[in-house]
């Protein structure tokens, strides 16, 4: 299909470029992510990952106006993650995340293109159960693991599937 007749694929491209520059700037504070990561509850974090000290960090990507005004999803991560983000790109108005349905008290917002990115409000950290924690590092490690044994090996693909 041509780009002329996808009007999602200048978003799809914007995300992944909005990632690459998140994944960059965590990757310098020891912040390792796994992109599309499922969560128990049915939902999927566009960044999920982990700090050195076994915080989970989440990022919801938002690149366009309506997709941030229309998204009711996001308070769904809140219960798998220590500190939750927006990653958006720079030319995003910002002011929504503002308002108090976006609940600025417990979520950063990090700014990004596809080379670098800046934390323009620090997530406040809010310590997940240990039980929780400790499931959820253990799915993240999973999922990661599967992931590159797949790249290597396609054919192990059919095996593992469940993650839960």
């Amino acid at each position: 299909m041509s780009e002329s007749l996808s009007p999602t694929l200048p978003d799809t491209r914007n995300a992944l470029a909005v990632a690459r520059g998140i994944c960059r700037l965590f990757a310098r504070n020891d912040v390792w992510c796994l992109p599309e990561m499922p969560l128990r509850n049915g939902r999927r974090a566009d960044l999920m990952g982990v700090d050195a000290k076994g915080r989970i960090v989440i990022v919801e990507i938002k690149t366009a106006r309506g997709d941030l005004l229309g998204d009711t999803k996001w308070p769904d991560y809140l219960d798998f993650c220590d500190r939750f983000y927006w990653g958006v790109p720079p030319e995003l108005d910002r002011a929504p995340l503002e308002l108090p349905e976006y609940q600025p008290s417990c979520c950063g917002v990090i700014v990004a293109d596809g080379y670098d990115a800046e934390i323009t409000r620090p997530a406040p950290s809010q310590s997940l159960p240990p039980a929780r924690r400790r499931a959820e590092l253990e799915r993240l490690a999973r999922t990661a693991l599967r992931r590159q044994l797949v790249a290597n090996d396609p054919e192990c693909s059919i095996w593992g599937q469940r993650l839960d």
